[in-house]
């Protein structure tokens, strides 16, 4: 049988399936009436079979194809298309217009910060994905600003400003999952389950609100301290986790995109409260060290000590120490073994490519990036992206950083060298304008800009912030940064830190810093007077040992045991310390 035959018979059976399929068409709409009552016009099946026409939505003309469907039949209440089938509701005429009505407001963003964030994306709702982890916020209450709404947990307590307290259900799943992760933490609480170490301590903290500082809070809590809780970052807050500790009874003033006036209010909410004096602090940036300063000096009467653990921090409270205005005793937790070589190595050199991922879907292999700074976080950020395939350059001040970083592999470059060719630019040094308004005027188009140190003064944002550029928001935490002749560069969470604004953190790494910041705590509060004076300290080397040692049950690690011979000619005590302070691991 020929080609042509076998084509022939093969349409012909199309054919035939096709006239049934329009005979029962035709059965259905006999009864189906116009708006001016006249029947619907329709081609009968046996037309089409004499003239071997293909189905007639093909050979209409535009025109008529627009009449056919103008022609409608209602019945039921259900409105019908003139081939019988229910129109459905011109539902994407009605998104357009949302789009365009929302998008127009955007382009009117203040220039002054108000009230509310100008982070809020265009539909925060749809954006959340992006967020630093699974939001639950229900949209109607997008533009209510908590400050403005009443809100009481079940037990009827209003001691909190959180976003939506009906949000907890959700959050406490997320700090359970964070719980599984966090084995150091849990430890504590069983072995301190008589003894109470914190007991009469009345914390007042500032860190991101996440699920892991939850595990957190509940430990010290477990341990026999009162907490007050605020946010050290505007955006990295997680809302049902706030929710779940507002819920279990915690003050928390904390919620997702903040403004600078709420950033200041929550931490004076968590400060300023009648009949409640803390006596120590647990602070992440300095900002609550700094308000407790700068509004209610005499608190430091009763303050025993300050954990922070953020190089920021830690600058201030050095500063502090320098001009002789340090007026407690205060613990370096950022430069303790366990935080340096854990939380900001391994960490970042996970969560690099997170936040990179989930804001600009960006693909790593073969992008020329720079990263400034050579510390533990950019010796993390640079082992993760050129394990990707990137093009890493590394700008430093150190010599010795600067030598790692070219032994690592890693190109040496002034950021002046290489800023008209990157794809992407990277901070991590804890200073200030480490990228300038020149540098970010000399980026090629589409150049992506984000920060990944703890200070948000590393990128000049604010010198962006100027009449001729303008900003569109393209998802929650990115924005288009655009110049007048059409160039754009892509800005992360608007020069914040990019892995605990748009993305998540490996739990585990937290678990070692939260650990950490637990030990200093008991350390300050139960040291007899006299242990440690008006300085910055650091963890004492025992208490590191011990955080890492905690750990170990996860690995199914076994350490190996000294013999009496072997410490003796070490020197060391059989149960550590095991190196000495200056060593460098």
């Amino acid at each position: 049988m020929s080609l042509q035959v076998v084509t022939a018979k093969m349409a012909e059976v199309e054919l035939k399936e096709a006239v049934v399929a329009l005979d029962k068409v035709n059965a259905e709409r006999k009864n189906v009436q116009t708006k001016d009552g006249e029947p619907t016009a329709t081609s009968s099946a046996e037309e089409i079979k004499q003239h071997h026409l293909p189905p007639l939505s093909n050979t209409m003309p535009k025109d008529s194809k627009s009449a056919m469907k103008s022609t409608e039949a209602t019945q039921n209440g259900d409105t019908f298309n003139a081939d019988g089938t229910v129109m459905e509701a011109p539902r994407t005429v009605k998104k357009q217009i949302q789009f365009a009505d929302q998008k127009q407001e955007f382009n009117k963003r203040p220039t002054k910060i108000g009230r509310r964030s100008l982070s809020r994306s265009i539909s925060q709702s749809s954006t959340d994905s992006y967020s630093s982890a699974a939001s639950y916020t229900d949209s109607s209450d997008d533009e209510t600003s908590p400050r403005d709404k009443q809100q009481k947990n079940s037990k009827g307590s209003s001691d909190f400003c959180i976003k939506n307290i009906k949000q907890a259900d959700f959050g406490r799943r997320e700090i359970e999952i964070a719980e599984q992760e966090m084995p150091a933490l849990m430890a504590l609480r069983k072995r301190a389950q008589g003894e109470k170490p914190l007991a009469g301590a009345k914390i007042v903290g500032c860190t991101h609100i996440t699920a892991q500082t939850a595990v957190l809070m509940e430990t010290l809590a477990a341990l026999g301290a009162q907490c007050r809780w605020a946010a050290c970052n505007i955006y990295s807050t997680q809302n049902e986790v706030a929710a779940a500790l507002a819920e279990n009874g915690y003050p928390v003033f904390a919620w997702k995109g903040e403004s600078e006036d709420d950033f200041w209010w929550c931490i004076d909410r968590c400060v300023n409260v009648e009949g409640w004096q803390p006596n120590m602090i647990l602070d992440d940036g300095g900002d609550l060290t700094h308000w407790i300063y700068k509004k209610y000096p005499n608190m430091f009467k009763k303050i025993k000590g300050i954990v922070e653990e953020s190089v920021t921090g830690v600058h201030r409270l050095y500063q502090l120490s320098k001009a002789g205005k340090l007026c407690v005793p205060a613990m370096n937790v950022n430069d303790s073994v366990t935080k340096q070589k854990f939380d900001n190595l391994y960490c970042c050199r996970e969560s690099i490519l997170d936040g990179l991922k989930r804001t600009t879907d960006v693909m790593f292999g073969g992008k020329q990036i720079v990263v400034c700074g050579y510390g533990e976080v950019g010796k993390g950020c640079c082992a993760a992206l050129k394990a990707m395939g990137s093009i890493v350059y590394v700008t430093e001040i150190d010599p010795i950083c600067a030598l790692q970083a070219c032994m690592d592999g890693f190109r040496l470059v002034k950021l002046n060298e290489v800023i008209r060719q990157v794809d992407v630019v990277i901070t991590c040094t804890g200073n200030k304008n480490v990228v300038t308004r020149e540098h970010l005027d000399r980026m090629k188009n589409g150049c992506i800009v984000c920060n990944m140190g703890h200070s948000n003064t590393e990128i000049d944002v604010a010198s962006l912030r100027t009449p001729e550029l303008t900003w569109e928001r393209v998802r929650s935490q990115v924005d288009h940064v655009i110049w007048p002749d059409g160039k754009r560069i892509v800005l992360l969470a608007e020069g914040r830190l990019l892995n605990l604004s748009c993305s998540t953190v490996p739990t585990f790494v937290l678990s070692i810093t939260a650990t950490t910041q637990a030990l200093a705590m008991i350390e300050l509060y139960n040291a007899p007077e006299g242990r440690y004076k008006q300085d910055v300290y650091l963890l004492p080397k025992k208490m590191d040992e011990y955080v890492a040692s905690l750990h170990l049950p996860t690995f199914d690690a076994h350490l190996t045991e000294l013999s009496d011979e072997q410490a003796k000619y070490l020197g060391l005590n059989k149960n550590g310390p095991f190196k000495p302070n200056y060593y460098r691991y």
